[in-house]
């Protein structure tokens, strides 16, 4: 008599273990269904079973089961378990949310540039993209305005190998802003923005610690106006370096401004 396995399942059909990972805080995953990427917040024990919750990185969070071969941990099929007391510290995050290359060097920097309007917005985006710009090779300027910007672009003259991108305060339909970036609308120029006046107000104001960023009235100088409404002595400077220092991550960034940094990072680095 022949003898047979309990199991009569094909190989090809069977499901192979996933590698058990500890969902330790700040770890990256991404839920196998829904897509969902973000850290781990938290742990939970439910009458259901163990949940874990992730935080993207626009801030919002969402709960799922931590059922076996559920999640994607660099591109690769997990189960996430409770982590244990004393377990291993997990890769850190760079202060964009991207797990971070402990002792990385500079690249030599790309022909490719990301203007900023201003040193305000330059210093901005260096504090929390400085870590992945400088292992891309991006260099980060700042224009000064953005009334001499066609004529910067004809001067850097873009090309597929050195592609530009610029980001734009205020570029809402009918502003000057978009004006200009009409003119300069062409192959290997990218020219996103957010909607605010000035970058000051992509900085989320719970933490600033303030209710919300005033309105100025038309006519005034806006970053003035707003030390006068927030009662702050009227040093734009001085002001500006407060505002900067209550920014450690991307989590105290408004998703306009987020978006448009990530699309400017990858339009210079990936290939045409």
């Amino acid at each position: 008599m022949r003898s047979y396995q309990p199991d009569l399942t094909p190989p090809w059909k069977k499901s192979t273990p996933a590698p058990e990972v500890p969902a330790e805080p700040d770890l990256v995953v991404e839920e196998a269904v829904s897509g969902f990427c973000g850290a781990v917040i938290r742990c939970e024990k439910t009458a259901q079973g163990p949940t874990v919750t992730l935080e993207d990185r626009f801030g919002k969070h969402r709960v799922f089961p931590m059922e076996p071969r559920g999640f994607l941990l660099e591109g690769k099929v997990v189960t996430l378990v409770r982590p244990s007391a004393g377990g291993p510290v997990r890769p850190a995050r760079t202060a964009s949310g991207s797990v971070a290359v402990p002792g990385a060097r500079a690249r030599v920097a790309r022909a490719g540039r990301i203007y900023v309007e201003g040193r305000h917005d330059a210093e901005l985006v260096e504090r929390v993209w400085g870590d992945d710009l400088r292992i891309e090779g991006v260099v980060v300027e700042y224009l000064e305005g953005i009334d001499d910007l066609p004529a910067i672009v004809r001067e850097f003259a873009p090309g597929p190998d050195a592609r530009l991108g610029v980001l734009v305060d205020h570029l809402v339909p009918g502003s000057k802003e978009s004006r200009i970036a009409a003119q300069v609308t062409v192959a290997d120029v990218l020219v996103v923005g957010h909607p605010y006046i000035d970058v000051w107000e992509a900085v989320k104001p719970s933490s600033v610690g303030i209710p919300g960023w005033p309105a100025v009235p038309r006519g005034q100088d806006w970053k003035t106006g707003v030390c006068r409404a927030l009662g702050w002595p009227e040093n734009t400077g001085a002001a500006w370096q407060h505002i900067l220092s209550r920014v450690g991550s991307y989590k105290d960034l408004e998703p306009q401004l987020l978006g448009r940094v990530e699309e400017l990072i990858d339009f210079v680095t990936l290939p045409a």
